[in-house]
């Protein structure tokens, strides 16, 4: 009972000593202006407690702090751009490199965070810093922000700290953020392509449909002769625009909010997208091989690491980047979590082609399974690269072509009834 009331009390100490830890090492940025010996006016920004101890600092320095004010806050809110899975990635890598070379953990994270420009991500890694410090592991200082350290990233570091091998970990996890940012950015590209046509030949349009058809309409008016169809059409058309372009826009705007909002509030929606998107000429082949490569890149990263098949599936799910894949993700995990081997279970999805398959069976068979998902995501990577750079290729002749038949289409419009009176007076 003693012992026990004992190790009640020494867990209160500890807690209450972390919350005081916590408490202590709040920071804030100050700004300073100083001389140093040479008589050169220097300026800069550093985190601490408080002012007098940037002042202390800066004289060890050999600094004459001239003034030391607190850093003013945004107007509107906090500053700075919102931090990307490349800053995520960047960072990962410093910290490594820094753990590796011995530095510890939280003075690993004050260099980081000194470096930041972006306010953002530097309060971000300063309040994780504040957690580590009053005695939190890794794992759950960084479980305070989900958006951005999501769970694949939580359950690596936690295994990591477990094998007491966390800047191995956090090396690993850094390439595998660059090589799934990559992946993103081009997909991303590959996405804006036929966005851009579409925007650049709708803006075109409206641009004849509002400003130049209105002054041939005018001319035409002096004729007093009946217009071809085409024309006629055209300036209907054009009346129509200038008279209801708000309507347009409402509508437009409506059409793509009931979208987003649908997409997120409906699986049954968002399924149905997704089943589209992947139906595309192209553009599917394109989704599909990236949807392969995150899987097989984020499942040899887990599985190495040392997470559990079915645990680390329950991570893969979210990392596929397409809604079909998650869900064939999800399905894979009940049939492992019942004792099917993986290969199998991928069979029954139907979404992963049969060299994919062959390659994990024959890594389960030689118990060098994360070797072989990372060769076959090294292999959907290529291919994703070379197809978008295809694509690109194809699409850019593509705009100047459908621009150039909806301008020159409006053109001959408007010059038909000049033609035909030209043919009359002749």
């Amino acid at each position: 009972m003693a012992t026990a009331t004992a190790a009640l009390k020494a867990k209160a100490a500890t807690t209450e000593l972390g919350k005081q830890r916590a408490k202590i090492s709040e920071m804030q940025t100050f700004v300073w202006v100083g001389i140093d010996k040479r008589g050169v006016k220097l300026k800069g920004e550093q985190v601490s407690k408080n002012a007098g101890l940037v002042k202390a600092d800066l004289r060890k320095q050999g600094i004459n702090p001239q003034a030391v004010t607190l850093k003013a806050k945004p107007l509107f809110g906090k500053a700075g751009k919102k931090v990307s899975g490349r800053d995520i990635a960047v960072f990962s890598r410093q910290l490594a490199t820094m753990m590796a070379a011995g530095v510890p953990m939280v003075q690993g994270f004050e260099i980081v965070a000194g470096g930041q420009s972006n306010p953002r991500m530097k309060d971000m890694l300063t309040d994780i810093k504040t957690e580590i410090e009053g005695g939190s592991s890794l794992n759950e200082a960084l479980g305070k922000y989900p958006v951005q350290f999501d769970e694949l990233f939580r359950n690596l570091v936690r295994a990591g700290e477990s094998a007491g091998v966390l800047d191995t970990v956090l090396d690993t996890i850094a390439t595998y953020k660059e090589n799934i940012e990559n992946i993103k950015g081009k997909i991303k590209k590959a996405m804006f392509y036929p966005a851009a046509v579409l925007s650049v030949a709708v803006i075109v349009s409206c641009v004849l449909l509002i400003f130049v058809i209105p002054q041939f309409e005018t001319v035409f008016k002096g004729l007093g002769a009946d217009l071809p169809a085409f024309t006629q059409m055209l300036i209907n058309l054009s009346r129509f625009m200038v008279s209801y372009w708000w309507m347009m826009l409402l509508i437009l705007g409506g059409t793509f909010f009931s979208i987003i909002t649908l997409y997120k509030r409906s699986d049954r929606f968002a399924h149905f997208i997704g089943r589209s998107l992947l139906k595309i000429p192209v553009i599917g082949q394109i989704l599909r091989q990236s949807a392969i490569a995150r899987f097989a890149r984020t499942l040899g990263v887990t599985f190495r690491a040392g997470v559990p098949l079915v645990e680390a599936l329950d991570s893969v799910a979210n990392a596929t980047g397409s809604v079909v894949y998650n869900d064939g993700v999800k399905r894979i995990r009940e049939d492992v979590a019942v004792g099917h081997q993986l290969q199998l279970a991928m069979r029954q999805t139907n979404l992963f082609p049969n060299m994919v398959v062959q390659m994990v069976a024959i890594g389960e068979e030689a118990g060098a399974l994360d070797k072989m998902l990372f060769k076959i995501a090294e292999f959907y990577e290529t291919e994703v690269n070379n197809a978008v750079d295809a694509l690109s290729s194809l699409l850019e002749p593509m705009i100047m072509v459908v621009i150039g038949v909806i301008v020159g289409s409006m053109v001959i419009g408007m010059y038909l009834p000049i033609f035909k009176l030209g043919s009359v007076v002749g």
